[in-house]
């Protein structure tokens, strides 16, 4: 994998991260800084709202071997680490799921992600143990989650 930043991951989504921040301000008379605006949500087509959980995700046996990948084509799917440990984040570009086209990210503790809505990803991937994940989606209205299973399964070394 490849470290995240907001340039390598710019067509598939957005980082969420200070150090990712085009904006901020200055608020609560100067004691708070607001890094304003680090994703762009898509999250009301066709009947949907906004929605915020937690997700706790178990690591997978490693070397990591998927089989599959997701995409939500009428929304997007922001995730952000509460555990701050490092994680993996693995993705293709919206349309036609290519695999030579998937690309793995190794996101630090205190960075998130926002895949824009069709592109294709895998579930959190948490490493070495258990960790929580704060996520923002679409729930509601029609149905927003494709699945395929890839022609190969991907290894990936951490």
């Amino acid at each position: 994998p490849q470290p995240l930043t907001a340039a390598a991951f710019e067509s598939f989504g957005d980082v969420i991260a200070v150090d990712a921040a085009v904006e901020t301000r200055a608020i609560n008379a100067g004691q708070t800084t607001r890094f304003h605006d680090l994703a762009r949500l898509v999250l009301d087509a066709q009947g949907g709202r906004p929605c915020l959980s937690i997700f706790r995700t178990q690591p997978l046996p490693t070397p990591l071997r998927l089989t599959m990948l997701e995409r939500h084509p009428l929304s997007s799917q922001a995730f952000f680490p509460l555990s701050g440990r490092d994680w993996l984040v693995v993705v293709a570009p919206a349309g036609d799921l290519r695999d030579d086209a998937i690309r793995a990210f190794r996101a630090r503790g205190d960075q998130g992600v926002n895949f824009h809505p069709g592109t294709w990803h895998h579930f959190s991937l948490a490493l070495g143990t258990e960790s929580d994940f704060l996520v923002v989606d679409r729930t509601g209205g029609a149905a927003d989650c494709d699945e395929i299973a890839l022609a190969e399964p991907l290894e990936i070394t951490p």
